[in-house]
Formats: C-alpha cells, sequence, structure tokens
C-alpha cells in the first residue's frame, strides 16, 4: 500500500454570512472529493492541543503523527533545516516575517506578498548592516525569513504577525517570559532598527511607488532550539516524499526522513502550480512509501479575509489537484490510501489561526466509506472515525 496525504492548508473555517452561513467548504464546488470522500470514512481531527499555539508547524508535525509536546521547538529551527541552515545547541531561532506596518499598526503579515527578489535583497542588506558573529540574517522565501541568535535565551513570547491584523505594533512587540530578557530587548531593538533601515531601502521606494505595501518592518516570532525527531523510518518503517511552497513543511521533511521535491511556480499563493505538484505527488508515489502534498493557498487567502478566493482555491484544490491524483493512483499497480484535511482552520472573519478540530477523509482502497456524503466541516461529523487526537489519525491512516 501507498499512501498519499493532501494537505489543504487552513481549508477549513466558520460559517459566514456571506455564504448564507456556510463555510467555504461547504459552498464550494469539489465534485471530485466529494466523490472520493463517498467511498471514504471520516471524521474530526484535534491537531492541535488547546494549550499549545495553533501554528503550521505544530499541526503538520500533529497530522504525521509526532508527539508535538515532546518534538515541538518553534516554527524558526524547522525553516533552517529547509534552508540547509546548521543551528547548533546554543542557538535560538526564529522565523523572521518582512512585514508591513502602516499608522502604528500591522497592516499585514507579509509586506503584500513582497516577492522572492525583493525580500531578499532586504534580508541581505539587513544581515550586512545588523549581522555579527552572534546575530544572523538568512533569506528565505517571500517574507518567511530566519533570524539566528547565537546564545538567546528562549525566555520570550513572541507574536506571530499573521494573528494579529490591524494591532498596534508596540502593543505585540516581544516581551519577556518573567520579569526580564536580554533576548526580548535584543528583538525588539532590532525591530526598531530595521525600521529605520528599511523605509528609505530602493526596493521600498520602488514598491510604494508601484502602489504596493512597503516591507518596512522585520517580525520575529516562534523561537526554538533544535528539536529531537524521529524519522517516519524509525516511527513507522516508512519512507516519505513531502512536496510544499514553504520552508517549514521541508524544515519538518528534513527531520522526519523525507525527501524534499520542489516544484517549479509553486508560489504558496492562489496562483501556485497546482497541476505540477499534483504530478510530482503521483510521480513521487512510485519511490516513496508516503508523499505529503501540501497546498498553502487557502490559509493565505483565510489570513487575507478573502471569502471569495478561499472558495475559489478549494475548487483548485479539487479540479487541479485531487481529480487528476484519483484518476491517475487508480491506474497504479500498488493500492494508493488517499487523506484529504487542513492542518488547521483560518476563519476568514478572523484572519488567523483557530484550534478547533479539522474535518478529514481516509480512503482506504477495498474498504467501504462510511455515510458522509459531502466533506465539510459539518458532514463529517457523522464520520466512523469520531473525534481523533495526538497520534490517531496516522495510525489510522496507516492502519497501524
Amino acid at each position: 500500500m501507498k499512501y498519499l496525504i493532501i494537505l489543504g492548508d487552513g481549508m477549513s473555517d466558520y460559517p459566514l454570512p456571506q455564504l448564507g452561513n456556510k463555510t467555504p467548504l461547504m459552498v464550494a464546488r469539489k465534485p471530485d472529493i466529494d466523490s472520493l470522500c463517498q467511498k471514504s470514512r471520516c471524521g474530526l481531527f484535534q491537531t492541535v492541543p488547546t494549550d499549545m499555539p495553533p501554528g503550521s508547524e505544530i499541526a503538520n508535525m500533529a497530522v504525521l503523527g509526532y508527539n508535538v509536546r515532546e518534538v515541538y521547538q518553534g516554527r524558526g529551527v524547522l525553516e533552517a533545516a529547509s534552508m540547509g541552515v546548521d543551528i547548533l545547541p546554543d542557538d535560538l531561532a526564529l522565523r523572521c516575517n518582512l512585514i508591513c506596518i502602516e499608522n502604528e499598526k500591522i497592516k499585514n503579515h507579509s509586506a503584500g506578498h513582497i516577492s522572492d527578489e525583493e525580500a531578499r535583497e532586504l534580508i541581505l542588506f539587513l544581515d550586512e548592516k545588523l549581522g555579527n558573529e552572534n546575530i544572523r540574517f538568512y533569506p528565505g522565501v517571500s517574507y518567511r525569513h530566519l533570524l539566528v541568535i547565537k546564545n538567546g535565551k528562549n525566555d520570550i513570547k513572541c507574536t506571530p504577525p499573521h494573528d494579529v491584523p490591524g494591532a498596534p505594533y508596540r502593543e505585540v512587540l516581544v516581551r519577556p517570559a518573567e520579569s526580564h530578557s536580554e533576548t526580548a530587548d535584543l528583538l525588539n531593538d532590532l525591530i526598531f532598527i530595521s525600521m529605520e533601515l528599511l523605509k528609505g531601502h530602493p526596493v521600498n521606494i520602488r514598491r510604494r511607488n508601484a502602489g504596493k505595501d512597503a516591507a518596512n518592518s522585520i517580525w520575529p516570532w516562534s523561537p526554538g532550539y533544535r528539536p529531537k525527531m524521529k524519522t517516519l523510518q524509525e516511527l513507522f518503517g516508512i519512507s516519505g516524499a513531502v512536496i510544499s511552497a514553504v520552508d517549514l513543511l521541508y524544515g519538518i521533511g528534513r527531520y522526519a526522513g523525507m525527501k524534499a521535491i520542489k516544484v517549479p511556480g509553486s508560489t504558496g499563493l492562489y496562483n501556485t502550480n497546482y497541476e505540477g505538484k499534483a504530478e510530482a505527488a503521483v510521480e513521487a508515489l512510485k519511490d516513496n512509501d508516503l508523499v505529503y502534498l501540501h497546498i498553502e493557498a487557502s490559509d493565505e487567502a483565510g489570513h487575507e479575509g478573502n471569502v471569495d478566493l478561499k472558495v475559489k482555491t478549494i475548487e483548485y484544490l479539487d479540479s487541479r489537484v485531487v481529480r487528476y491524483v484519483v484518476e491517475k493512483t487508480a491506474k497504479m499497480n500498488e493500492p494508493v490510501a488517499i487523506a484529504i484535511l487542513p492542518d488547521h482552520p483560518t476563519p476568514c472573519a478572523l484572519r488567523t489561526h483557530v484550534h478547533d478540530p479539522v474535518p478529514f477523509m481516509i480512503y482506504h482502497p477495498g474498504i467501504p466509506g462510511d455515510e458522509v456524503m459531502q466533506y465539510d466541516e459539518e458532514s463529517v461529523k457523522k464520520g466512523f472515525y469520531g473525534l481523533l487526537k495526538e497520534d490517531e489519525f496516522i495510525k489510522a491512516f496507516l492502519n497501524k
């Protein structure tokens, strides 16, 4: 048996008035997902414990069966692994966004989805101006970058910028976990200095002249040290591959011992190369036991609060990924089990992640489905699996 997980990041949502009090999953035209659902067994999966932050790093590790309380060390170290940055035991790694601040408020977490080329120029500029033997900036993809502090202390509390759009930025700066933290002071100083350095940078002058949001500040968050994770081979005796557009997933994959497959044209947005990723997933099944196909688009639409776009991204997932995957895997010599789920909800009304359990469906060739006829947040409550937690989802999927 081969295994394919199709992960629609942030795909689930809350009922919305503009959709007749239905969710995007309920109203989206998704005949191929629903057809597969009718042959599947469904349920809800609590991907993130309610006392932990509902980030993609925790949720995706949970989908793969990891005990997140034991292995979670923040987002930065995972993205460092993807970028090939060696994190030493005394290094504190943080995700470092380029964000847009206007009128003393966080306008968005992505600097208007700045391009890779523009962002790279800005991050290398900051590393030249602010980097030293203890501080290093590393460019990533679009707004997602890495900051490493040698001998940094994880005695701080950071706010993910996508959690607080519209918030006065001074109210959500890095805070000490106790009464004082030198690392918190350092990070806030870097934020303030970056604002001075970036406001007049040619990249931002060009962006403002073009009517685009400026990348006028850094925003460090999700601090952590190097995690201790077993590979999928050690956990379940299987090989794996991951396909995504974001460093986070490749970082998880690296620690999980999964092959990284990068598809040209993968953007993490609604205009990503859906067809190329679907083709790559089917091809990867030939040489790997489990393929993790991660598609970010719905999450970004949720962060933007764009309901129509979120519906469209779900429809694209259906017509441009699931249809192809189902047709091609049905013709393979070895049967392929398929799971479809989000990692967490990203409700358009809130524009951030929440803890609510996510709907999932598992198709096992030769095993009858349950009574669920349509894949959405409400319908799956009637499913065979009920509510799963911790490693129960991956064990159900792998029949472990």
